[in-house]
């Protein structure tokens, strides 16, 4: 298998697990409750899921933390940055491609759970 097909894999095991928990639980929930139930369901599919990964800052030879955490990185190759506001802004997307290149990945979901329809709410 190669590197698209499994990102492509994981995207779509992602989705379908979000989808299950928006299903769940509805829209108007912390961010907190919904990152821990995609990671429950995401681990019930044999994924590797690490949560408020510390994501440095590489500048001028030296690491350097600023805080920065990703939400999820789901088998080491995929970013997921979870929201649950009123709507996905541009800084939203901003901030996920800015993880992507700190953190030296290809793909990354933006999924926003506090929408009427989770399909509305991914990019």
């Amino acid at each position: 298998m190669d590197m698209q097909t499994d990102l492509n894999g994981v995207s779509n095991f992602i989705i379908n697990s979000a989808l299950k928990v928006h299903s769940a639980l509805g829209p108007g929930l912390l961010e907190s409750a919904y990152e821990a139930c995609l990671k429950h369901e995401l681990v019930s599919k044999h994924l590797s899921v690490q949560t408020q990964l510390e994501l440095p800052v590489y500048y001028d030879g030296v690491t350097i933390d600023v805080g920065y955490r990703l939400d999820m990185l789901i088998n080491n190759s995929v970013i997921v940055e979870l929201k649950a506001v009123d709507r996905l802004l541009p800084i939203h997307e901003a901030q996920l491609l800015s993880y992507l290149k700190l953190g030296n990945k290809k793909l990354g979901l933006l999924i926003n759970f506090n929408v009427p329809r989770l399909k509305y709410g991914i990019k």
